[in-house]
């Protein structure tokens, strides 16, 4: 037997070997969604009654997972629970059983970031080889809540009970994972996009108690939790009519919220009067592992979200121009001391570019990393920042595009700018 037939029989064997090994890990229930309905006993709930469903691809190679939150907008009255706009709750109506093969839902098969897809067409990451775990989101409170509310500023005549859960939600979905196999991963990475940013950052804590991984880290996309403390007035800290509405809709430091239960178990994780805190917290309480922030400088959603309902001159200007730079005025006003609070932890990182078409410069990693390159670091994509956080070598990667390009430089941007009209 020569040497060359030799190589094609082994690789013939190895071949057939594989397609056997993934036909059997189909056939067993990986490496396909399955969908994960929490019963009524653990207070898992949407925010309409209905029950709360998540989905799980498992895959028989590795313990490695990825959780990730679902984003979608928030609601602290009636009509913003009922949804329909771009910043109201997303899913009003429950989470249906066929949620990941329906494409007209927010997942689009798992498509809406390349954390959810094992294949995607526009970008590959690392960890679309592991275990993924798509925690869905339809509470309303950016998976923090644990208070019932009773909305009647539309409708007086049939006010709405809605169920901020989310907290709940979440704390049943790292239980589940627990007791069903998926315990003590030899790596855990949390992320999130938008409400699913902030979600993974505050639910981050509970993750690691239950589940114990051997190393894990944090991805938190554009769902940031400025340093706003309880007193500030709004020229101080512009978020902080946002923050005290939140605390009491959504039951956040109420008796059984999710503020009081964390500062409970990690007096250092920061201050119940500054929802911020957490993001130099985790690093704290939390010292191996890698925790990292993302998003744009020139968000156009999260920032709406966060003024524009609370700012008359936001909400009633002239043009769409001049309350987006309002909005922006506000945002980076913010940005500033957020990063500062970030600094003194030296596991905690950030990937800041200034802007991208897609989504109003809203997330950078749903849909493609194209687009969120900052040229002045030699960086081409958010995908570095991630790899950076995944792999532990070296000191966290901390990056802020200071001098934008006029113009793009590498193909995935144009890219990314091109396909942006084509996104909804």
């Amino acid at each position: 037997m020569t040497i060359r037939t030799l190589l094609n029989t082994v690789i013939k064997a190895v071949a057939a070997t594989a397609i056997t090994s993934l036909a059997a890990a189909a056939h067993a229930g990986y490496l396909k969604w399955e969908m994960v309905e929490l019963p009524a006993s653990t207070g898992a709930t949407c925010g309409n009654g209905t029950p709360y469903r998540f989905f799980v691809n498992r895959t028989p190679f590795t313990s490695k997972t990825v959780v990730m939150f679902e984003g979608g907008g928030a609601c602290w009255d009636q009509a913003s629970c009922k949804g329909g706009t771009l910043l109201d709750a997303v899913n009003p109506d429950g989470i249906p059983a066929n949620y990941m093969t329906d494409w007209n839902r927010q997942a689009h098969w798992g498509l809406v970031t390349p954390f959810t897809a094992r294949l995607h067409p526009l970008q590959s990451v690392q960890t679309q080889s592991w275990n993924i775990v798509y925690l869905t989101y339809c509470t309303g409170d950016v998976h923090t809540g644990n208070k019932t509310a009773l909305y009647s500023n539309v409708d007086p005549n049939n006010a709405m009970a809605y169920m901020h859960k989310g907290a709940v939600n979440a704390q049943a979905v790292a239980t589940w994972l627990a007791n069903n196999g998926l315990k003590k991963p030899e790596h855990l990475l949390l992320t999130g996009f938008s409400a699913g940013g902030v979600g993974s950052s505050a639910l981050y804590p509970a993750f690691r108690e239950t589940l114990q991984p051997k190393k894990m880290a944090l991805m938190a996309d554009s769902g940031p939790l400025f340093n706003v403390p309880r007193t500030a007035t709004p020229q101080q800290a512009p978020s902080v009519l946002l923050h005290n509405k939140i605390r009491d809709v959504w039951g956040l430091d109420g008796a059984n919220g999710l503020v009081t239960k964390l500062i409970a178990k990690y007096p250092n994780a920061g201050s119940a009067d500054n929802l911020g805190t957490i993001t130099s917290g985790l690093g704290k309480i939390f010292p191996n592992d890698r925790i990292g922030y993302t998003m744009f400088q020139e968000d156009t959603n999260f920032s709406a979200f966060s003024y524009q309902k609370f700012y008359p001159e936001i909400a009633n200007a002239p043009t769409n121009e001049e309350r987006l730079k309002l909005l922006n005025v506000k945002w980076r006003q913010e940005i500033t001391p957020w990063l500062a609070e970030m600094k003194p932890q030296a596991n905690i990182g950030y990937y800041i570019p200034n802007k991208r078409d897609i989504n109003g410069s809203h997330c950078t990693t749903i849909v493609t990393f194209g687009g969120t390159s900052i040229v002045e670091k030699k960086l081409k994509s958010v995908g570095e920042f991630l790899d950076n956080l995944l792999d532990g070598k070296g000191a966290v990667m901390r990056a802020y595009e200071e001098n934008p390009t006029t113009q793009r430089v590498l193909l995935s941007d144009m890219f990314a700018d091109w396909i942006a009209p084509l996104i909804p």
